[in-house]
């Protein structure tokens, strides 16, 4: 199917109009990821990473989801294949939260690869047998974003 440009916080977005549709149907039912994951007994980072089309889901995911949010099942077949990952924002984002994930990696990107590299050895972690957990952490001070994630190591071949 087409990609969509679309602006988010004056940074173009390049979505699939699958995203669009399911995004506007979420909206207009108004329910989060996690109440959809809940239904489909899923993470609501992977079944999200689905909906954008960063991850494919199983048939009966697929069809849960469509069902769930009122959508044709002629998107079914999008959803279950495997997706073209990444480029969704070509440039540095804009938008604050997104930002600030960027920031992390500039600030802490070759920290933590020495560290996982100290630890594991000459490798990298997996972005595909690979978990997230998004959690709130109460805190007097305010509240706390906890994101946990998990990924398998993958260490260089050597030949």
């Amino acid at each position: 199917m087409e990609n969509i440009n679309v602006m988010l916080d004056g940074a173009e977005l390049m979505l699939p109009e699958v995203t669009q549709k399911i995004l506007q149907a979420k909206a207009s039912r108004d329910v989060t990821f996690a109440h959809l994951a809940k239904s489909l007994g899923c993470n609501p980072v992977f079944l999200a990473a689905v909906c954008y089309r960063q991850a494919s889901a199983n048939r009966e995911q697929a069809e849960g989801l469509l069902d769930a949010l009122g959508l044709d099942r002629t998107w079914l077949a999008e959803l279950t294949s495997p997706p073209v990952k990444g480029g969704l924002m070509p440039t540095v984002p804009v938008d604050p939260l997104l930002y600030r994930f960027h920031e992390i990696l500039q600030v802490y990107g070759l920290p933590l690869k020495d560290v996982i590299q100290e630890t594991f050895g000459d490798g990298i972690m997996s972005a595909i047998d690979f978990t997230m957990e998004v959690e709130r952490e109460e805190d007097p001070k305010g509240d706390r974003v906890k994101i946990t994630m998990s990924g398998k190591f993958l260490p260089y071949k050597r030949w």
